[in-house]
């Protein structure tokens, strides 16, 4: 009988999930879901045929020089795999794969909701009824900005841009982007689109701003203090990409001194440590904060893990896993 491979997973994962990969693999489960710790994870990759690693481990080339000689496919639990070091991966020979696809309803649904929580001021709405401080109905009080027939940037026009611009459209915003290229002439005809080859003219003008690209070392603080200076005083910017994607500190600075409006963040620098001074802003209802939940449905999760044994599989089978990573879609 052909030996199982052992299979080690970092996080809990949905039981369905957790369940085939037993009855697949020799499967080595994470019971009580607490991130793994460096020593643990140089462990896994030392006693590991496959690595399913999240978000939440990061594997840089250090540790993958301890990995032992059997570990041959890192299948990654997630779309980005910014926290794998995957050159590093490739040239000790290492098979890296990723889940896409399958987030991008789910977050292209969050950013909807978080440019609508900052423009509208939901979540502070939210808290003044249970709180006991509504006096009634005023007509200047809780003023938002309307959204329909704004300007709406998005940096990054990959699967999840498109989904946003669907949903944007919808609400009668106008659609502009900046991407290393163009979209097919078809889907930008559908989407009315703009092109912007230069990112900072399109800053400039826009209303709303939505970060959607990856985190690469190309897009580290793309949205530098110097361009975020760019946007408009009565702009917003959402960002359910990665939080390195923006520069924090110049961002929270930008928006305590009134020189941006607002912003609704699903992700951060150093996550899951939050910038105090964000925190202050969030009190003070400038900002909108929520935990990294912008994939989080109980589809996209199981659809994940199913992407996951999918590669898996098709690697102890001898075959290209589907979702392989490669050094040119970095």
């Amino acid at each position: 009988m052909k030996k199982r491979p052992v299979v080690v997973v970092t996080r809990r994962l949905p039981d369905a999930v957790e369940t085939r990969m037993r009855e697949l693999f020799d499967t080595r489960l994470n019971l009580d879901d607490k991130p793994l710790s460096r020593e643990e994870l140089a462990a896994a990759l030392a006693t590991a045929d496959v690595l399913v690693p999240t978000v939440t481990d990061e594997i840089d080339a250090e540790l993958l020089a301890e990995a032992g000689p059997d570990l041959k496919l890192i299948a990654n639990f997630g779309n980005g795999v910014d926290h794998i070091d995957v050159e590093a991966a490739i040239g000790r020979g290492i098979t890296v794969t990723n889940t896409p696809g399958v987030l991008t309803e789910d977050t292209a649904d969050m950013t909807m909701a978080l440019i609508l929580a900052v423009a509208r001021r939901i979540p502070e709405g939210s808290r003044i009824v249970p709180d006991g401080e509504w006096a009634g109905w005023s007509p200047t009080w809780m003023l938002g900005r309307r959204i329909t027939g704004k300007r709406l940037g998005i940096v990054g026009m990959g699967r999840i841009g498109q989904a946003l611009a669907r949903r944007a459209k919808a609400f009668g915003l106008s659609i502009h982007y900046h991407n290393r290229r163009h979209v097919p002439a078809q889907i930008e005809q559908e989407l009315e689109a703009t092109y912007w080859e230069s990112l900072d003219q399109m800053l400039a003008r826009m209303d709303i701003v939505s970060i959607n690209c990856p985190h690469t070392p190309a897009t580290y603080h793309l949205l530098s203090a110097r361009r975020l200076k760019l946007m408009k005083p009565d702009a917003i910017l959402v960002n359910t990409s990665r939080g390195e994607v923006i520069d924090e500190t110049a961002l929270t600075r930008l928006i305590e001194a009134g020189a941006i409006a607002g912003a609704g963040l699903d992700v951060f620098e150093e996550e899951p440590a939050v910038n105090p001074r964000l925190l202050k802003l969030a009190r003070q209802h400038k900002v909108v904060l929520l935990p990294h939940m912008g994939s989080a449905t109980q589809e996209s999760r199981v659809d994940m893990g199913e992407k996951v044994i999918v590669n898996i599989k098709s690697f102890i089978d001898g075959h290209k896993p589907p979702d392989r990573v490669l050094l040119s879609m970095l």
